[in-house]
């Protein structure tokens, strides 16, 4: 199967604690970059390409999924979809136009002005031709070892790759609200040749049609690690010739600076094919090349190299875990900086020698963040604690602030109620393995929700069980009084990043969350904001400026500290 199950995650599955193809590319180019980028979430102003490489996938993807009806050559095929480029191209332009516009952060250097609708078709066609040769191989092959099962109605597979006159296929359909009451699009219907008769050039396009992310499903389409901390997003699945072959898309070409990365990448979803698929073997792994076209093709590791690479996978997942703590410092030296990885933005700060800069960056690094009254420096933001208490109860898992499934429990402490929870899914996942009793709780992440104080776990945090054995552990510890925790944070500073995402969760319901990051001068904390609390204040804010908020909620996230805007009680003021 092209996708899985999501094991846990937020309202797309999503996670920071869980390696990908693009957090192991960029953690491999620099571990600084990644920590910046993937970890503290740190963005950078959005560029043009950023959004045509998405925009222009998602338009060669639609084509791939109409029929060509009643057209009975080659040439026939290629005029018809050529023209649906020319129509894709032109939607691809104002989607990505709006998309550009409705950016918080752009890059000052880029106009929109510039991005022409003849690129954009000739990239489409670009890929298309590819496509095309696929199809003419099905077609001299005589539709391949899967002719007659389709003729009889059977997909060979278990997810067929999906068109827009058949009913897609959901990960999770019972979270699907409504989908007995939808009706699916059969303008273009398929009709298959007799049996044994030759195939036909809509067979050929048919069959050969590689899987594609369906739009009309909103929920992930991503393979996901059976122990869920691993996962890959495949652009194309091409298994008509029986052979299973995995196919990145690219924008750009070859020569591109991110190109290095993408045999990384390809090994990482031929890895994960293996591990989520019973060890079934890859054939090819290829990069398709929009602004080419061109095909670049990658040896497929054999079994003892996925070995290692699963090997390799595993520990460069726990140093991304290990990696940062608590408040950040920035700039800093740690982990160091590469100096020549592709697409930098942060690492080059505050780094003198290095060779990426940025005019942002430099007039960033010439203000002199004053702190006032009632602010706190951000480095002062408490972090970890020890309390003691005693569990009275256990939940979940249930959804968190992200809509992530979590575990819980409950712990009264000289007589208050605090509930615990894992600061991230499978963060702390022997937290139901306590029975109720005393207990000590080691290492524990402060903050609140809803205006209740919550400890939120982490795979540094510990619980010791409080019996006689224990006794002379428990001295070595020092306990933190609940009235003493602070769970909330008065901070001022500049803006450093600022970002918006939306989306639609698991049961079809819309997110939306705005980040953003808040420097001090010395430190830097994450700012969030989720649906109803982003205000057109927030919206208008711009990197640069300078904020107070005050009565900010503690939260945390991958054990760095993160500020939760609170509708009812934070307040955030723009200052000069």
């Amino acid at each position: 199967m092209p996708f899985g199950i999501p094991p846990s995650g937020g309202p797309l599955s999503r996670s920071r604690t869980r390696i990908s193809a693009s957090s192991l590319t960029r953690y491999l180019r620099c571990p600084k970059q990644f920590f910046l980028t993937n970890k503290l979430g740190l963005s950078s102003p959005k560029s043009i390409s950023q959004i045509l490489g998405v925009v222009l996938e998602d338009s060669l993807c639609a084509i791939l999924m109409r029929r060509p009806v009643g057209i009975n050559s080659l040439n026939g095929i290629e005029s018809w979809c050529y023209g649906l480029a020319e129509q894709e191209a032109a939607k691809c332009f104002e989607l990505g136009k709006q998309r550009w516009e409705s950016t918080l952060w752009q890059n000052s250097t880029q106009s929109w002005d510039d991005v022409a609708v003849e690129e954009l078709a000739k990239k489409i066609k670009n890929g298309l031709s590819l496509f095309l040769k696929e199809v003419e191989d099905c077609y001299n092959s005589n539709g391949g070892p899967y002719l007659e099962m389709f003729r009889s109605g059977i997909s060979p597979f278990k997810i067929p790759s999906p068109s827009w006159g058949d009913e897609p296929i959901f990960p999770i359909p019972d979270k699907v609200r409504n989908f007995g009451m939808r009706t699916w699009s059969e303008d273009e219907p398929m009709t298959w040749q007799a049996s044994n008769e030759p195939i036909s050039w809509p067979e050929a396009w048919e069959i050969a049609r590689p899987w594609v992310k369906d739009p009309r499903v909103h929920q992930p389409q991503r393979l996901f690690h059976p122990d869920g901390w691993a996962a890959g997003e495949l652009d194309l699945v091409l298994r008509w010739d029986g052979k299973i072959r995995l196919i990145d898309i690219k924008s750009g070409n070859p020569s591109s600076k991110f190109a290095q990365s993408l045999i990384h990448q390809l090994n990482f979803y031929a890895w994960l094919w293996s591990e989520t698929h019973e060890n079934q073997p890859v054939d090819r792994i290829e990069g398709w090349y929009l602004g080419g076209p061109e095909i670049v093709e990658f040896a497929v590791p054999n079994q003892d190299e996925l070995a290692d690479l699963g090997t390799m996978y595993r520990n460069i997942h726990r140093e991304m875990l290990e990696l940062g703590e608590g408040p950040v410092k920035i700039p800093d030296n740690y982990p160091a900086p590469c100096t020549q990885s592709a697409g930098c933005f942060w690492c080059s700060f505050g780094n003198k020698d290095f060779d990426y800069d940025s005019d942002y960056l430099k007039t960033l690094e010439t203000i002199d963040v004053t702190i006032t009254s009632p602010s706190q420096k951000i480095g002062e933001i408490q972090s970890r604690v020890n309390i003691k208490g005693k569990f009275t109860g256990q939940w979940g898992p249930l959804p968190n602030h992200y809509a992530e499934p979590v575990l819980g429990a409950m712990v009264s402490v000289s007589g208050t109620q605090i509930t615990i929870e894992e600061s991230e899914p499978n963060s702390f996942p022997s937290l139901h393995h306590y029975a109720d009793g005393e207990v000590l709780i080691i290492d524990a992440l402060p903050g609140v929700w809803r205006g209740n104080p919550r400890l939120y776990l982490d795979n540094k945090s510990r619980i010791i069980p409080i019996d006689s054995s224990s006794i002379d552990e428990l001295e070595s510890y020092e306990i933190t009084r609940v009235g003493l925790m602070r769970t909330r944070a008065n901070v001022e500073g500049i803006i450093a990043s600022i970002d918006k995402r939306t989306g639609v969760r698991l049961d079809e319901k819309p997110w939306s969350m705005l980040n953003l990051h808040l420097w001090d001068g010395n430190h830097i904390v994450e700012v969030v904001a989720f649906g109803s609390s982003i205000t057109s204040q927030m919206l208008a804010m711009k990197p640069g400026e300078k904020i107070k908020i005050i009565s900010a909620e503690l939260g945390w996230r991958s054990g760095l500290p993160q500020l939760r805007i609170d509708q009812r009680s934070t307040r955030i003021i723009k200052l000069d």
